[in-house]
């Protein structure tokens, strides 16, 4: 079984001490890296400029060494050097995977590079870096298979999902993918995560009651899935404690 627990590193904010957004953060991975199996650090997740995640990586490697890291690249805003510098990177920290996508636009205002995602996968794969780290690409929950040849084309290892709220998703997912890994992402529901839910036009009530047999439900198709809770650490964290211990049972 595979859980993961998707980690947002912190903004960084004109009147917030970056240190200690950075300590409170790991403090956090260390307390829920107890309950899940690896976690996946994101990049400036819709495009708000947070501390790099190659710079927290190193921080969780070096204090919890056995916990697998998969990391975000976003590529809308980096030129061809500075994804090569970023991949490297990742493969000299230990990270054991980079879920490559587009992106949200850039806050700032940073110019958009023309970089393709499935594009990027395939050039890295011909530089042989698929062999010292896994490469992913993200999907649609309801994709449209016959437009998504060059991703498949681009043989990555698998692939990271849109958020999932349905059994029905997953398993469409899996049937039309079976030779790559599929990590379907799973919103954790509470009412701290309601905002999100609407962001992503999610009806967290389709799989609220009876989650756990959701996520039960959803592994058993997968055998990977990625949790994220973006304004809900401790429900999640609550969650997986009991989780960890029936699953245990």
């Amino acid at each position: 079984m595979t859980i993961r627990y998707e980690a947002n590193p912190p903004k960084i904010l004109p009147d917030v001490d970056t240190n200690e957004s950075i300590s409170k953060f790991i403090e956090k991975i260390k307390i829920i890296s107890k309950k899940c199996d690896a976690i996946h650090l994101t990049e400036n997740v819709l495009g708000y400029q947070r501390v790099s995640p190659i710079e927290v990586g190193k921080i969780i490697r070096k204090q919890i060494p056995d916990l697998p890291i998969t990391v975000s690249l976003r590529v809308r805003d980096k030129s061809e050097d500075e994804i090569l510098e970023f991949v490297e990177s990742c493969i000299d920290v230990g990270f054991s995977g980079i879920l490559v996508l587009m992106g949200d636009p850039s806050q700032s205002g940073k110019q958009d590079s023309g970089q393709i995602p499935s594009r990027i996968v395939k050039k890295l794969r011909e530089m042989k870096l698929d062999s010292k780290i896994d490469l992913y690409l993200s999907i649609s929950n309801k994709p449209d298979f016959s437009k998504i040849g060059k991703k498949l084309e681009s043989k990555p290892k698998g692939f990271m999902t849109q958020v999932v709220q349905n059994i029905e998703q997953v398993k469409n997912l899996a049937d039309n993918l079976k030779e790559f890994l599929v990590i379907p992402i799973i919103l954790f529901p509470s009412e701290k995560n309601e905002k999100s839910a609407k962001f992503l036009n999610l009806d967290l009530t389709s799989y609220s009651h009876g989650f756990e047999e959701f996520v039960k439900r959803v592994h058993d198709v997968t055998g990977d899935i990625l949790i994220t809770s973006p304004s809900d650490f401790n429900g999640l964290n609550e969650f997986l404690e009991k989780f960890s211990n029936h699953s245990k049972d």
